[in-house]
């Protein structure tokens, strides 16, 4: 096989045919442009150039874009990509994050007692009846002055000054006088009493607002302050102290300490750390139990206001089982059996506390205020109805 040596003549952009040059098969193909049929070399299955009709005519003129512009390499192609398969796998979507609530309630009921601290110390005006030398800070507050200690040990008000402004009473609760249940709920024996209800309450409040909102557990807080209430006024009647008068958030905090044992039960599957939280309730409720005998307190309230959040618990502190992803989370590609949002068990914890908790107060506001004697004071019409 051979392939010409073209050769060009610069004057006339001739070409001419030199002699032929015969090639191995194997040799490495030529450099130049083949300019008859517009390929790279034309190379065939052996290596050689391929000829043209014209050469057989001697001579052959070329165009200037034949010998100043070659021909462009040929196309390049790419294979088209797989096509895609009409399944594929995709991850199961992830729960979204736990909400959690900006606690303001927590703060603001502490500022309220506070407040109301201050009112109380400021109608006892203990410098009106002892001198300022006798009254605790007598000089330093003036009429915002403490108590002598040796007649009040809360450092606080007198408990004629508690009852005017709404302390509980039971002879006055029984009545007419049945908001004193509330009323006392705000009001504090003494420094000691409120500085220890604080402490309680941000302990225990914080974490329950935050998880749960402010709605609900304002309605525990109240409820349980309410069943507290009531409880100090049966232990009242039971030991027949009819002069004693009680005050203090007390019992609204035990509710808010048996409210979080019960959402620890129905919740139990979402702790990740069990035993730390059940460590940590009981340690906070054996403190503030050992403080009520030690410091006299009406552990009567405490329990009432225990037992009347921990049914309370159940019905408002309630949690989504772990697993649960609401459907507006989940991909419509996903084709999963959602989880229910509580199971069986929280369920049935829900109706019993609702029922223990309407059974309990029921109880306690017949046994306070005498059912039968309500009814014969009734008028003749209710009766009937």
């Amino acid at each position: 096989m051979y392939i010409p040596n073209l050769t060009v003549n610069p004057t006339n952009k001739t070409r001419s045919l030199p002699p032929k040059i015969y090639i191995s098969p194997f040799s490495p193909p030529p450099t130049t442009w083949c300019t008859f049929c517009s390929c790279h070399h034309c190379r065939n299955s052996f290596g050689a150039v391929c000829t043209y009709s014209s050469f057989a005519a001697g001579r052959y003129r070329l165009t200037s874009k034949e010998m100043y512009y070659p021909p462009a390499p040929p196309p390049m192609y790419y294979a088209p990509p797989p096509p895609l398969p009409t399944q594929f796998y995709a991850p199961p979507p992830l729960p979204p994050p736990q909400r959690r609530h900006s606690p303001w309630l927590v703060p603001l009921i502490c500022l309220v007692n506070l407040g109301m601290f201050v009112y109380e110390m400021y109608k006892n005006n203990c410098p009106s009846r002892n001198s300022k030398d006798t009254c605790m800070l007598g000089h330093v507050f003036g009429r915002l002055s403490f108590e002598p200690f040796d007649q009040v040990h809360w450092i606080g008000p007198t408990a004629e000054t508690i009852r005017s402004l709404g302390g509980l009473d039971r002879n006055l609760v029984v009545h007419g006088q049945a908001w004193r249940l509330f009323t006392s709920i705000w009001l504090h024996g003494g420094v000691i009493h409120l500085l220890f209800n604080t402490i309680s309450l941000d302990f225990v409040g914080l974490r329950l607002e935050r998880d749960f909102g402010y709605h609900r557990f304002g309605l525990v807080y109240l409820l349980s302050g309410v069943g507290g209430s009531v409880a100090s006024c049966l232990h009242i009647v039971q030991e027949n102290l009819q002069s004693t008068v009680s005050a203090g958030a007390s019992g609204a905090i035990f509710g808010l300490c048996g409210a979080s044992l019960s959402e620890l039960i129905t919740n139990w599957t979402l702790y990740d750390d069990k035993f730390a939280a059940i460590m940590l309730l009981l340690l906070n409720v054996g403190v503030n139990i050992g403080l009520g005998f030690l410091l006299n307190m009406d552990n009567s309230a405490h329990i009432g206001g225990f037992v009347a959040g921990f049914f309370l618990g159940f019905v408002f502190f309630i949690k989504p089982q772990f697993g649960y992803i609401s459907s507006k989370f989940i991909p419509s590609y996903h084709e999963v059996q959602p989880t229910r949002r509580h199971n069986f068990c929280q369920y049935f914890l829900a109706v019993l506390g609702l029922v223990g908790s309407v059974a309990i107060f029921a109880a306690g506001f017949g046994l306070l205020f005498n059912i039968k004697e309500i009814k014969e004071k009734l008028p003749d019409s209710v009766k009937s109805h």
